[in-house]
């Protein structure tokens, strides 16, 4: 058989006749890819809020105020959750997955709850002409915001990549 002549820089043998040969790769595995790569970037930008909070908490203690210890646990939680699910997105580990979910779930609803319980918090959201006087309070109340909108996400993108990962179903 007569070797065909390259088109266009392609190797020879390779001008697209053996299409039916190939293999077609199942389209759930490039959906793992794109979930891996979205709850990646999730995943930073939830820890670096969660960092900047941690900062604003630790300012707000050093300022004279007493440390809250159920928005420390909160963050310890958090903090913990995330490296969870940084390891199960790396390893394709639903199990840790599904721990980053409830940890990181968790981590926002108490802090959540310590952003409603504390009362200069409830003051500037009543009353919005005080803002100016506690910028540490109005960035709490930021960082819970986006915090909580990311968890929505993060969720969403989870829930989605966990159904991915899992063996396709066979029909009986």
């Amino acid at each position: 058989m007569s070797q065909r002549k390259s088109v266009s820089g392609r190797p020879s043998g390779t001008d697209g006749s053996d299409f039916s040969y190939r293999m077609v790769v199942d389209s759930r595995y490039q959906k793992v890819a794109d979930g891996k790569s979205r709850l990646g970037s999730l995943i930073f930008a939830q820890g670096f809020i969660q960092f900047l909070a941690a900062v604003v908490l630790y300012l707000s203690a050093v300022e004279g105020g007493t440390l809250d210890r159920l928005s420390v646990a909160s963050s310890a939680v958090y903090f913990i959750s995330l490296l969870m699910g940084e390891l199960g997105r790396k390893r394709s580990r639903t199990g840790l997955l599904k721990v980053y979910l409830l940890g990181s779930s968790v981590g926002v609803l108490v802090s959540i709850v310590c952003l409603l319980k504390s009362g200069k918090s409830l003051e500037i959201i009543k009353d919005l002409s005080k803002w100016e006087a506690t910028n540490l309070e109005l960035f709490k109340i930021a960082a819970v915001l986006l915090g909580s909108l990311l968890q929505i996400l993060a969720v969403s993108t989870t829930t989605s990549l966990i159904g991915n990962m899992a063996p396709p179903k066979r029909a009986s």
